[in-house]
């Protein structure tokens, strides 16, 4: 397999930009003024043209990757972060334990630069959910009282490593802690990870409806309810609002 420097990493990342796909992309994640993505820029690379770089990447030290991460380039954020998944996958895979905790401390010492939900949905499970499966969780609830938004989803989406694993406890927290946040991408996080448990455990989700779902905002609970049979989509949702 052919390696890559950085600079010639970045001179093939930039080979796939397309400027109407960039155009396209930056209305997608809300860049204008006052939109939660404002000011990001986008080359116009698709999610598998930046994938097929990350193999290629091993070469690169640590410096490198966070150069990486902090670019204003949303496609380089997003090889960063790919990068580190791989990086820390490798390190469990190896058992070592100092550099998946250096990743960890990495990712979360930078997450001012993990600021768009598709950058937090590619990383927060695969890495630090991962990382807290069998260590103490007291950082998500920290995390999902931030005033920073996306420290917020990194702490809800973490916890699909969870669900995936039959743990439900530190989902089913984040969402009654978030019950009224006022951003409808927090709603979608939390609606996904509901019905991520649902999949899992009907009678659990059955039982957290059955409390909250007067109380939870309207995308959250679509999102939830999205695989339940139709008769209980219907109940939940023509169910009293309380919020």
């Amino acid at each position: 397999m052919e390696f890559e420097t950085l600079v010639a990493l970045r001179r093939k990342l930039h080979a796939f930009a397309d400027p109407v796909r960039a155009a396209g992309a930056s209305r997608f994640f809300k860049t204008g003024p006052g939109q939660y993505g404002a000011g990001d820029r986008f080359l116009g690379v698709t999610v598998p043209q930046v994938r097929s770089l990350v193999r290629r990447t091993d070469p690169l030290d640590e410096s490198q990757v966070l150069s990486l991460l902090r670019s204003g380039a949303h496609e380089e954020r997003l090889l960063a972060l790919l990068i580190m998944v791989r990086r820390f996958e490798a390190a469990t895979r190896n058992q070592n334990q100092g550099a998946r905790k250096r990743w960890v401390d990495l990712y979360l010492a930078n997450t001012r630069w993990i600021n768009n939900w598709d950058l937090v949905d590619s990383s927060a499970p695969h890495l630090l959910g991962a990382w807290l499966r069998d260590r103490d969780r007291t950082l998500l609830q920290k995390l999902g009282a931030s005033k920073r938004l996306w420290e917020q989803r990194i702490a809800v989406l973490a916890t699909l490593a969870f669900i995936r694993h039959g743990e439900f406890t530190d989902t089913l927290s984040l969402c009654v802690s978030l019950l009224s946040h006022p951003h409808d991408l927090i709603h979608k996080a939390c609606g996904w990870m509901l019905r991520e448990v649902g999949k899992k455990a009907p009678p659990t989700l059955r039982s957290f409806l059955d409390q909250y779902a007067p109380r939870m905002p309207r995308t959250m609970l679509r999102y939830a309810i999205e695989k339940l049979p139709e008769p209980l989509r219907r109940h939940y949702l023509a169910g009293p609002r309380l919020g």
